[in-house]
């Protein structure tokens, strides 16, 4: 329909990469779905605007992400327009210009977001006998005792207390090899 050839024209798509990257990387709160749909495609259904918006808020965030080459833009974009409901070659040109000139700058928003985010500053633990429990079966088990300081560069930190007895330490430590696992097998496939 008339709908669909707008949404696939190039014009207004390098806008809407702008508009989304000023949503999701720039901080600017005020760019909605109305507003960019008003500006760009106003001749557009919404619900055909909508999907639009997701495909490409999520070809970017793809992109963006793993901070792509041009090699890897390039085959990314390629296999996106093979792929069924995917994107078109002149889509896949507009992205790969956009993410050209906006590749440095995404990538600075993206570390200073990182930093604004509360980091594990610091971590000390200890282990002691439970002196005073409701069950007496407890009484005189270690638990291990684990303070967390969490903040802001440059700002009070926060400091979180967490108790574990053996059985929860043994949790956590599975839970950290999968972790571990997944990230090594992450890294491999790079």
């Amino acid at each position: 329909g008339k709908g669909d050839i707008l949404l696939h024209g190039c014009k207004p798509l390098s806008g809407l990469l702008s508009g989304i990257a000023q949503a999701t990387y720039y901080g600017h709160a005020g760019i909605t779905e109305e507003l960019l749909r008003g500006q760009l495609y106003p001749e557009a259904a919404p619900h055909e605007f909508r999907a639009l918006l997701a495909k490409m808020s999520g070809v970017l965030k793809s992109v963006a992400s793993a901070d792509m080459d041009l090699n890897q833009l390039e085959a990314f974009l390629t296999a996106q327009t093979k792929k069924q409901g995917g994107i078109t070659a002149d889509q896949a040109a507009v992205i790969a210009k956009f993410w050209k000139n906006h590749r440095t700058k995404i990538r600075e928003s993206l570390i200073n977001q990182s930093r604004w985010d509360n980091t594990l500053k610091n971590m000390n633990w200890r282990v002691d006998l439970k002196s005073q429990s409701r069950h007496v079966d407890q009484i005189n088990t270690p638990v291990a005792i684990v303070e967390m300081e969490l903040g802001k560069n440059g700002q009070e930190s926060e400091f979180l207390c967490l108790e574990f007895d053996e059985a929860k330490v043994n949790q956590m430590l599975k839970k950290l090899s999968e972790i571990e696992e997944s990230i090594t097998a992450l890294t491999q496939t790079t």
